[in-house]
């Protein structure tokens, strides 16, 4: 009798929904630069996501993160007509209109890492919580033993970019509660190393006592590195943001002193399944934010946080 009442119940019990597939759908991954390991492994958790969804997936990306560059492409794209597009806009402002058209034309627009001022376009916006990033670097400086009072600078790529514009923010509102002391506004590499390197060698021309620098991205912090060690100012801490190979070869060495990681194959995932959302008509989530981690020299080897190492190329 035990028996035959339980067999029911278990036919009742719900099972979780089958995932959401979009059979011969076509979407374009359109990175922010290509060959950075930030959106390689962001490509690799798209075309992951993107084969188990049964969809056709393109990943193109400028040679230089530049929506001078992007926005051609983005044209381009426009003109094959995607049914979906992943893009990590170049510029929260100049690539607002190349993304509106592809919007207007039916494509479903999906923003990844970094967003355009118009909240119209995109039925989803997926990106780490860049704020918190920065304020995360401004910890890991109060970690390392840099003292309250002591000066510090920030070098980034560009301003107009949203994620490390938010980065910047965090990291200055958290410096100040800290104590710490900007020798100047934010710097800029335009995403060069060598112009990274060439910025950091002039601050500390003029800081001989520059105590700490946060470097907003994977180029930045390379050039950061470099400069610091070629002017053998080995009592400044190096703060970086993305943990690309080259950069883990930096910590290791011990050029950078710890590095805030993101989780990009997590957004190209995302990305993927919102995209393939609403390609069903099913209701997207408007904004979705990733976590962060600060990696060093003494924890890079826990399972937990090499997770957080990004890939070279997708068979890494």
């Amino acid at each position: 009798m035990a028996a035959s009442v339980a067999l029911p119940a278990a036919a009742q019990s719900p099972s979780a929904p089958a995932p959401l597939t979009a059979e011969g759908k076509k979407i374009t991954l359109m990175v922010g630069v290509k060959g950075d390991p930030f959106y390689v492994s962001m490509e690799c958790g798209a075309r992951e996501a993107a084969a188990a969804a049964g969809v056709t997936l393109d990943v193109q990306g400028p040679d230089k993160f530049d929506a001078t560059l992007q926005n051609p492409m983005l044209d381009a794209v426009a003109a094959a007509a995607p049914d979906a597009l992943l893009v990590a806009p170049n510029d929260k402002v100049a690539s607002a209109g190349p993304l509106l058209n592809l919007q207007e034309a039916g494509t479903k627009v999906v923003l990844v890492d970094t967003v355009v001022e118009d909240p119209t376009i995109g039925v989803s916006r997926i990106a780490t919580d860049n704020k918190l990033g920065g304020v995360k670097a401004a910890e890991a400086l109060e970690a390392l033993g840099v003292p309250s009072g002591a000066k510090v600078l920030v070098i980034s790529t560009d301003p107009g970019v949203s994620s490390v514009d938010l980065r910047i923010e965090g990291f200055n509102e958290k410096a100040a509660e800290l104590g710490y002391v900007l020798v100047s506004e934010t710097q800029y590499s335009h995403n060069s190393a060598g112009t990274a390197a060439q910025v950091v060698s002039a601050a500390l021309a003029a800081n001989p006592d520059l105590a700490g620098v946060f470097a907003t991205n994977l180029f930045t912090a390379q050039g950061v590195a470099t400069g610091v060690k070629q002017a053998s100012a080995a009592d400044v801490k190096v703060i970086g943001f993305d943990a690309g190979p080259d950069q883990i070869k930096q910590l290791e060495a011990g050029d950078v002193d710890a590095l805030v990681a993101q989780k990009p194959y997590d957004i190209g995932v995302q990305g993927i399944q919102q995209a393939v959302a609403a390609l069903n008509g099913v209701a997207t989530t408007p904004e979705i934010q990733t976590e962060s981690i600060v990696v060093t020299a003494d924890n890079m080897a826990d399972p937990e946080v090499a997770k957080y190492i990004y890939k070279s190329d997708c068979g890494s």
